[in-house]
């Protein structure tokens, strides 16, 4: 099962193809051009180099935030636009979560950080124990300040990672001997993460039901989840507190990240906006 992943929640943007748990190929760009002008030129060039076209890609994976507002937007819209088309799966993932899967870390505590401006990070906390990654804390907005106050009784390693990584560093060091700075290749947000943590999703081990498509969001827990939800046409709209009529496709957003995904929903089933998937 082949595994098309984008990352463009920073200034960086990446493409990633995993099949079967191993990486065909990825192709990374730092050079400040916007992503719209990129992201989808990166995305063919990959495929042609591997001798593949759209065809030939099972499921779409993209990060969704925390991260630039227009990134993230230029990212999930092509994510959808692509895996609409192909009438595959599309797989949503934390882009802190992803970064923690990408980094590769044996033993110790991943600290994903992405520069939030006015002294704070998004920032979330991960610990790993014989190469099995757990999550600690949520994605978040915190102050380095408080960052600092919370990783000072940690006892292993904390290992830094995103476009964060060199100011908490420069900042914490001096009360945080711990902090680890990963070389440049693997300091920032790279699709490959994208790529692992949706293979590791019901949809990514071919799991999905008889009913259609399968959608991967953060949950309540700060667990990834997935939801399998019936196939709908766009025949008609969503009302606000209404119940889905035949063929309605909602817009909910997700409080964990504050992206707008389009999640199609069991005829009939009642929906509000701002409804979590986990709930319906």
């Amino acid at each position: 099962m082949k595994i098309l992943a984008f990352e463009t929640s920073a200034k960086a943007a990446s493409v990633a193809l995993l099949e079967e748990g191993k990486l065909l190929g990825s192709v990374y760009q730092n050079t400040g051009l916007t992503h719209s002008q990129t992201l989808m030129v990166m995305a063919q060039d990959l495929l042609s180099q591997l001798s593949l076209t759209p065809a030939d890609v099972d499921i779409l994976a993209v990060a969704a935030g925390p991260g630039s507002f227009t990134g993230v937007r230029i990212g999930v819209a092509a994510a959808k636009g692509f895996a609409w088309g192909r009438e595959i799966p599309c797989c949503v993932v934390s882009t802190l979560a992803a970064m923690a899967a990408g980094l590769g870390v044996w033993q110790g505590y991943v600290c994903p950080v992405m520069d939030a401006r006015r002294s704070q990070v998004y920032n979330a906390l991960f610990h790993v124990s014989h190469g099995n990654c757990r999550r600690i804390r949520e994605d978040r907005a915190i102050s380095l300040a408080d960052l600092g106050q919370e990783l000072k009784n940690l006892e292993e390693p904390i290992f830094l990672v995103g476009d964060g990584s060199i100011l908490c560093y420069n900042t914490l060091l001096e009360t945080l001997p711990g902090l680890v700075l990963p070389p440049e290749h693997r300091m920032h947000q790279r699709a490959v993460g994208v790529a692992l943590l949706a293979a590791c999703s019901d949809a990514g081990k071919g799991k999905e039901s008889e009913e259609g498509v399968a959608t991967v969001l953060p949950s309540e827990s700060n667990e990834v989840t997935v939801k399998v939800l019936k196939r709908a046409t766009f025949e008609h709209e969503l009302v606000s507190n209404g119940k889905v009529t035949a063929g309605a496709m909602a817009d909910l957003r997700f409080e964990t990240t504050g992206v707008v995904a389009h999640i199609y929903v069991k005829n009939g089933a009642p929906v509000r906006k701002g409804q979590k998937l986990a709930e319906l």
